[in-house]
């Protein structure tokens, strides 16, 4: 449903007589005027948006340890596993931010408007944990999840692989051509690792990553450097 609204909606702005670079797309927007409204949709979200991550944990538990094992999801290699997590934050953090600025500047991207949130207290801590539900969602359900059961089924590990970065891409089709290129490249990474290492656990704590970067990072660089960012008026 989400790459369905995304195809609907890069119609919608391909269809305006703006360029897409004037355009805006905002990830985490307030949800009220109200200070205590605005924090309390922002959990509500959060806590909503991992219902079908606690389904995909109830219909792969197992009763012997490791009970997520069909997610590669344990505690037996952390170190390793966060290094991993950090080289791949890297290795696609820093040349997404790149082919972002070159797409936009190619009128092939939207300007993407990582937060919205108002300045409160609690903002920052909000931000990271957005990102952390990112995160956990999407590897859980777009790579753990699907690769269970298309495996189930037989489907060759290559057609999963690419089954899998076509749908991360298509679901942020709504950023513009440089979203959805930029996306089935990680999807292929992220893929490729799985099938090779079978751990959930480093591209949960890289996609987290990548999304805190950008969404804690956005406010600062609006402040202080604009001209980066373009028009987001």
């Amino acid at each position: 449903m989400s790459a369905l609204y995304s195809l609907v909606g890069i119609a919608i702005r391909l269809s305006r007589e703006t360029p897409l670079s004037a355009q805006t797309a905002t990830l985490n927007r307030s949800a009220s005027d109200l200070e205590w409204a605005d924090f309390s949709y922002q959990l509500l979200g959060v806590a909503s948006a991992l219902m079908p991550v606690a389904l995909v944990v109830l219909l792969l538990w197992r009763h012997t340890r490791p009970h997520l094992g069909r997610l590669g999801l344990d505690l037996t290699k952390p170190g390793r596993d966060s290094a991993q997590g950090l080289g791949l934050a890297a290795a696609i953090g820093i040349p997404g931010l790149g082919l972002y600025f070159l797409s936009r500047s190619l009128e092939l991207n939207v300007t993407i408007v990582a937060s919205d949130l108002s300045p409160y207290w609690w903002s920052v801590p909000m931000l990271l944990l957005l990102a952390l539900r990112a995160g956990v969602l999407e590897e859980v359900i777009g790579v753990g999840y699907l690769f269970a059961r298309l495996e189930q089924l037989k489907v060759p590990l290559v057609w999963i692989i690419i089954g899998h970065a076509f749908l991360r891409a298509s679901y942020h089709l709504y950023q513009g051509l440089g979203g959805f290129v930029g996306n089935f490249i990680m999807g292929l990474v992220f893929g490729y690792f799985y099938a090779k290492t079978r751990r959930l656990a480093p591209l949960i704590l890289a996609h987290t990553l990548i999304d805190a970067v950008a969404f804690v990072g956005y406010p600062l660089v609006a402040e202080n450097f604009p001209e980066i960012l373009g028009n987001v008026g």
